[in-house]
């Protein structure tokens, strides 16, 4: 997941961190890859911080308005924090960077996710990475639970009850993250 984030980074990068004057060519390199494990880092915040469901909804989405998602201002406020602690960039450039990169990063991740001809990452990895959770079926049971086609919040419950009533992960893991997102 690393690997393909940090190709999607390099792909991006262009004028935001390579063509960037307040970037010396020396720390291209240490720029994109921040960038990269920032993204994961604040998928991974998103996810452990009350995000979950809005995290889901992009993945079986296909990154359908990454741009307008309250997990790509979080993660990019977290690769903003990151490259000014880190690299000591200064808040104008590291905000500039996060701003031009994260949503393009993020939206064709989303889309390599949902691409079945695309076999470099798929939404279970995007959600076992930001969430610790190996081996957890998100897509499977994102789809079961879905009644209309669409993912939303009672769907997410459907999904928690199943999880929480099978014995499977009660009281932590998938059904403690989602059970306090929805304050259960």
């Amino acid at each position: 997941m690393l690997e393909t984030l940090m190709n999607l980074v390099k792909q991006q990068s262009g004028q935001a961190v390579i063509n960037n004057p307040a970037i010396p060519n020396e720390q291209n390199d240490n720029v994109m890859q921040t960038v990269a494990s920032s993204i994961l880092g604040g998928l991974g915040q998103q996810a452990q911080g009350g995000g979950l469901g809005n995290l889901l909804g992009m993945v079986v989405g296909g990154g359908g308005n990454v741009g307008q998602s309250p997990v790509t201002a979080g993660v990019q406020q977290h690769v903003e924090q990151n490259l000014m602690e880190k690299l000591g960039i200064s808040p104008q450039v590291a905000m500039s960077i996060a701003g031009s990169v994260v949503p393009m990063v993020l939206s064709k991740l989303m889309n390599k996710a949902s691409d079945p001809n695309d076999p470099s990452v798929d939404g279970n990895t995007i959600l076992s990475a930001a969430t610790g959770q190996q081996g957890t079926d998100w897509m499977g049971m994102a789809s079961s639970a879905m009644t209309d086609g669409k993912l939303d919040m009672n769907d997410l419950m459907r999904a928690v009850s199943g999880q929480q009533g099978s014995g499977q992960q009660s009281g932590g893991g998938l059904g403690g993250m989602l059970g306090g997102l929805f304050g259960r």
